[in-house]
């Protein structure tokens, strides 16, 4: 519980969140100046919720718990959180579906802040391993096509990754 309101105080300090538009498939960086960047992502194919396996990505309220991958080269393939070499093809306009789910360049991993709908048994963003990540799948940027994660281009997360911090805010809507 310390390390979590440690988290949340440092993300008022920083007065830096996240907005995750479902319906537009953006992600939006905002400060208390405002609109800092606009991205585009790609969330679930599967659509919207927290049941553990359902691979839909989870609405409400979340913080930025780890981040991992800060020396990952662009387009490198992360297995188990872990960099073990391989730079992964990146499609930017070929139409390739991947078959396998693959996360490039950067973790940005989240813990939900709402007991009951992000948080807690079958439910934990945390414990389902949602990420805002890169994807090979670059060309699909715009429409729903994760397995329950927040999918962006390599070179937006990687630019994302260095503008945020542990315990900044971040809220998935609808």
């Amino acid at each position: 519980m310390k390390i979590l309101y440690t988290l949340l105080i440092m993300s008022l300090v920083y007065a830096q969140e996240i907005e995750i538009s479902i319906s537009k498939q953006k992600l939006f960086l905002t400060n208390n100046d405002g609109l800092v960047k606009e991205y585009n992502i790609s969330s679930s194919v599967y659509g919207e919720g927290s049941l553990e396996g359902s691979y839909k990505t989870p609405l409400g309220r979340h913080i930025v718990k780890k981040m991992i991958g800060e020396d990952v080269p662009y387009g490198g393939r992360l297995i188990g959180r872990v960099y073990q070499g391989e730079i992964f093809p990146i499609y930017l306009q070929d139409n390739v579906i991947v078959q396998e789910d693959v996360v490039q360049s950067r973790i940005i991993w989240l813990d939900g802040l709402e007991e009951g709908v992000n948080k807690g048994a079958g439910i934990d963003s945390f414990q389902r391993y949602i990420y805002i990540h890169g994807t090979p799948e670059e060309w699909r940027l715009g429409q729903k096509a994760s397995k329950g994660c927040i999918r962006m281009s390599n070179k937006d997360v990687i630019e994302l990754y260095s503008l945020i911090n542990a315990g900044t805010l971040v809220n998935i809507l609808p």
